[in-house]
């Protein structure tokens, strides 16, 4: 049985809509991360390995595909974000990907400083990484759980 799974969520469960459920969560839109500079942000998660879906200078919008889905991460400029360094507290996204050691390898290699060497979690491992305004993202595997994974 999957973590989810011992809380009652299944990744298995038919999506049911219902007019009697009108914030019935159907699954992610997209992720919002906040930035102080568009042209550093896109380059940065360039490096990390986004590609730029749509780029928006002149509203200070980009947003980055994740996998083959239409959702990814949004950044949008908003006055008086600053640099900081990323915090425990702060909200993290996690992102499934094959091997997370090695995308740990080929974030260091980039540039990117992991936030802590790869660690083991109940799926597989993880490894986070903290753009210059200190959002959090994970690379995440599932080679503990391969059934888990995405296909």
């Amino acid at each position: 049985m999957s973590d989810n799974q011992s809380v009652g969520l299944s990744v298995d469960q038919p999506v049911r809509q219902s007019v009697d459920q009108p914030t019935e969560l159907l699954g992610f839109d997209n992720v919002l991360f906040p930035v102080g500079d568009l042209e550093e942000a896109v380059t940065f998660y360039e490096r990390a390995g986004f590609p730029v879906a749509h780029r928006i200078d002149e509203i200070g919008l980009a947003i980055l595909k994740v996998g083959k889905e239409t959702p990814g991460i949004l950044l949008r400029v908003e006055e008086g974000v600053e640099h900081r360094p990323s915090a425990w507290a702060t909200p993290r996204v996690w992102l499934e990907v094959g091997d997370a050691r090695a995308a740990g390898r080929a974030l260091e290699a980039a540039g990117i400083e992991a936030l802590a060497p790869p660690s083991s979690v109940a799926t597989g491992w993880t490894v986070e990484v903290a753009d210059p305004w200190g959002n959090v993202v994970g690379f995440t595997d599932y080679r503990k759980r391969p059934e888990l994974a995405r296909s």
